[in-house]
C-alpha cells in the first residue's frame, strides 16, 4: 500500500511540474505534452512487441533533445544566459522523468575486483535500462551535427541530401543494435 501511495505522489508531482512549466513558459516555447504522451504510447507499444526498454530510451532521449533544440531555435531572442542549453535540458527532463516512472526495467552488473562486498569494487550496480538508453540517445543527437560537419569537410564541402537526418538515424539504429545485443 505504501509503495502505491508513493507512486501516485511521484506521478502527481511530475504532472504538477509539467503543468507549472507549461503555464510559466510562453506558448511558443512550451513543451508539447501531447508529443510526450505520444512518445509514451510508442514506448509502451514497442515494449509490448518485445523491443528492449533501453532501445525505447534511445529514441525517446533523442526525441526529447530534438524537441528542446527545436524550441530553442524557434525563439528569436535570447532572454536568459545559456537559454539554448537550459531549454534542451528542460525538454529532456520534462520528457524522460514522466516516462521513467512508467518504464521500470533494470539491469544489474556485479563488479568483483576486490575488497569486501559492498565496497566500491565489490558490489552490484543497478541501472535503469530506459535511463541509460535515453542518455545515449540524447548524446547521439548532440554529437551527430558535429559528425555531419566532419563528413561534409571530408567530402570537400559537399553534402548528401538530408545528410544530418540520415546520419542521426543511422547512428541511432547502430546504437540500438548494440544495446539489443549486449543488454538482454
Amino acid at each position: 500500500m505504501r509503495k502505491s501511495i508513493s507512486d501516485i505522489g511521484i506521478v502527481f508531482g511530475g504532472m504538477a511540474l509539467v503543468l507549472v512549466s507549461i503555464i510559466a513558459l510562453p506558448s511558443v516555447s512550451a513543451h508539447c505534452p501531447l508529443c510526450t504522451m505520444g512518445a509514451v504510447a510508442a514506448a509502451a507499444g514497442a515494449s509490448a512487441l518485445g523491443v528492449s526498454n533501453a532501445i525505447v530510451g534511445i529514441f525517446i532521449g533523442a526525441f526529447a533533445v530534438s524537441m528542446g533544440w527545436w524550441i530553442a531555435n524557434r525563439l528569436k531572442k535570447q532572454y536568459i544566459p545559456y537559454q539554448k542549453p537550459i531549454l534542451i535540458i528542460s525538454s529532456y527532463l520534462l520528457t524522460i522523468i514522466p516516462v521513467m516512472v512508467l518504464i521500470q526495467d533494470y539491469y544489474a552488473i556485479f563488479i568483483s575486483w576486490g575488497g569486501d562486498y559492498g565496497s566500491l569494487f565489490n558490489r552490484t550496480y543497478i541501472f535503469s535500462k530506459f535511463l541509460v538508453g535515453s542518455i545515449v540517445g540524447g548524446a547521439v543527437l548532440c554529437i551527430t551535427p558535429w559528425l555531419s560537419k566532419q563528413l561534409t569537410h571530408y567530402r570537400k564541402e559537399k553534402m548528401v541530401p538530408y545528410q544530418g537526418i540520415i546520419l542521426t538515424f543511422v547512428v541511432l539504429i547502430i546504437m540500438s543494435g548494440l544495446f539489443q545485443l549486449f543488454l538482454k
